[in-house]
């Protein structure tokens, strides 16, 4: 069964006001799905569209990790309560790889193209995660000796491609970025278990594929 997308499902982590509750989405991931989160550094309160780290030319502002680092993420349902109840507005950040998903990420544009061109083909795809710049597809962990042979095989892959795995991290919805929301473009289903989600191998033969046959040309950034 393919999924759909995830403006046709109930969102999830939502209170009854409306508005997201990442403490709850949090602890979802970590203790449900065992997927390994740390809270992200915040946008600067006075500028929102620059990260309140210290590197004034941040790429991602507001949705990295910081203090504490990434080697800190956990699963731990203590510590998870302990950081949002202390930082309710931070972004959920994924530790990437090892039992956690990785992602494969490209401009957003192109992107809703791909995922359109997957859908025709029936190709079955797991969570999507979007930022208004870039979507993020879920697939399942590789190594880096994985990954290089898959795209030493490959004649042209567009350097617009990000690859998030061991020791990579990805904000999660619903935090708030310095980049604007996050969201799920495909959600997982309500209630399951940790989400499925398909071989690296399988999602980028399809993306590329889809993005040369197709034409898009995928800015390169």
């Amino acid at each position: 069964m393919r999924e759909i997308p995830g403006r046709r499902r109930r969102l999830l982590f939502q209170r009854g006001d409306g508005r997201p509750e990442l403490i709850g989405a949090a602890l979802t991931y970590a203790t449900e799905w065992q997927w390994p989160v740390l809270p992200g550094v915040t946008a600067d309160p006075q500028r929102p569209d620059r990260c309140a780290c210290p590197d004034p030319e941040c790429t991602v502002p507001g949705a990295h990790p910081f203090d504490p680092g990434l080697l800190a993420a956990t699963t731990d349902a203590r510590m998870v309560r302990w950081w949002w109840g202390n930082r309710p507005t931070a972004p959920i950040v994924l530790a990437t790889g090892g039992k956690a998903p990785c992602a494969v990420s490209l401009p957003a544009v192109p992107a809703a193209r791909a995922l359109r061109a997957l859908d025709r083909t029936g190709m079955r795809l797991g969570p999507v995660v979007a930022s208004p710049s870039r979507w993020a597809i879920l697939v399942k962990p590789y190594s880096l000796e994985q990954l290089g042979e898959l795209l030493y095989a490959k004649d042209f892959v567009p350097g617009s491609l990000r690859f998030h795995g061991e020791g990579g991290y990805l904000a999660l919805p619903p935090s708030e970025t310095g980049q604007g929301e996050i969201r799920w473009e495909r959600a997982p289903l309500p209630g399951s278990a940790s989400p499925w989600v398909p071989d690296v191998e399988a999602v980028v033969d399809a993306v590329v594929d889809v993005l040369t046959r197709t034409g898009v040309s995928a800015p390169e950034f």
